[in-house]
This record gives C-alpha cells, sequence and structure tokens, in this order.
C-alpha cells in the first residue's frame, strides 16, 4: 500500500524523485558521476552521435560534459539522467526523462560502437518502465529526426506511436531538420 500512496505522491508533485539505479538483464543504468565526463565527452563528440541529437554543440568537449553533469549532480534538475553502464561500469549512454511545461520526454543516446546489439532497447525499456512505476498515468513524449529510423524502431517496439512531423533545430548540424514527434500512453507502454 505504501508504494502506491508514494506513486501517488510523486505524480501528485510532478515529480518521479531522485534518479534511480535500475537493473537489467545485461545493464545498470546509474546516476551520473563527475568521473563520466570523459566518456561522455568522447561519445558525443562523435558527429554520427551528436547529430541525431537536437542540443549537443560539436565541437563537444570534456568542459561541455562538466557543464551538463554539475546541473545534474547539483539536485538542481528534478529529471532522471541515466547513465547506461554495462556490467563493468563502463559508461556507454544516457537515458534521461525530462519535464518540459507539463509534458515529460524521452532523450537518449548510446555510443556508436554500442549500435546494432539492442543495447538501447533494453534500456529505454527499463527506465520507462521504473518510470511509469513512479508516475502512473502520466504519458511520455519523444521523438526522432527523420534520419535516424533505429531510434525510431526502439520507441515503436516500446508501444510510442508518431503523432506529428515538422521541423526541430538541431544544434550539431545548424540547421533545422524534419523530426518524427512521438507519444507513449502508459496503457501502450510494451516491455521489452
Amino acid at each position: 500500500m505504501s508504494t502506491l500512496l508514494d506513486a501517488r505522491d510523486r505524480a501528485a508533485t510532478g515529480t518521479p524523485g531522485p534518479c534511480p539505479v535500475i537493473t537489467s538483464r545485461r545493464l545498470v543504468l546509474r546516476p551520473h558521476r563527475l568521473e563520466d565526463a570523459d566518456a561522455v565527452a568522447q561519445s558525443l563528440s562523435d558527429y554520427a552521435v551528436a547529430g541525431m541529437l537536437a542540443r549537443i554543440p560539436q565541437p563537444y568537449h570534456r568542459e561541455d560534459a562538466l557543464d551538463w553533469l554539475q546541473l545534474h549532480l547539483s539536485g538542481a534538475s528534478t529529471e532522471w539522467a541515466l547513465a547506461v553502464t554495462t556490467g563493468d561500469d563502463v559508461h556507454i549512454g544516457v537515458v534521461g526523462l525530462e519535464q518540459r511545461g507539463s509534458d515529460w520526454n524521452l532523450g537518449y543516446w548510446l555510443n556508436r560502437f554500442y549500435w546494432g546489439k539492442g543495447i538501447m532497447t533494453e534500456a529505454v525499456g527499463a527506465a520507462v518502465d521504473r518510470f511509469l512505476r513512479r508516475m502512473p498515468g502520466i504519458e511520455i513524449h519523444s521523438g526522432v529526426f527523420v534520419d535516424n529510423p533505429a531510434s525510431l524502431r526502439i520507441q515503436q517496439k516500446l508501444g510510442f506511436t508518431i503523432t506529428g512531423c515538422g521541423d526541430l533545430f538541431n544544434l550539431s548540424r545548424n540547421a533545422m531538420v524534419p523530426h518524427v514527434e512521438t507519444k507513449l500512453r502508459p496503457e501502450d507502454f510494451r516491455r521489452p
């Protein structure tokens, strides 16, 4: 009973609570540490990764990673920014859930050397599952640039549906880029 009341309290206040540690079959998703700066900078300095994200500058430096990490470690943010790690605690990506206005939005990225292995489907599925348990009834919004069909497949496997298309500014590309918008209703979520 206490867990249900805690979930209702969190949903009523609009926050999912502190960033958790989540274990899946192959991964551990955990809060970030300052020691993750080099791995974050290495991954996001790769244009193949950064070019698929709206708000990542190029070039991307270690100082950029430290600035981002400081924000999340300061406690000033209510969003979840989960470090995706393998069994040896190597930082290989991020799954984030953040509130923009009244909507919760999902974003994620993975170091290019780990693409094509089902890792991001597993990571996003585990994070969304935990988030929906803490925030019952909340819809999650997301989207992908049209030239990123692999990311759209991840979302569709988990139950996201396309809600529209438009253009979104991409900082790495310094251009407006066609973007597919998606949404997940809690009742449509499919656990991987």
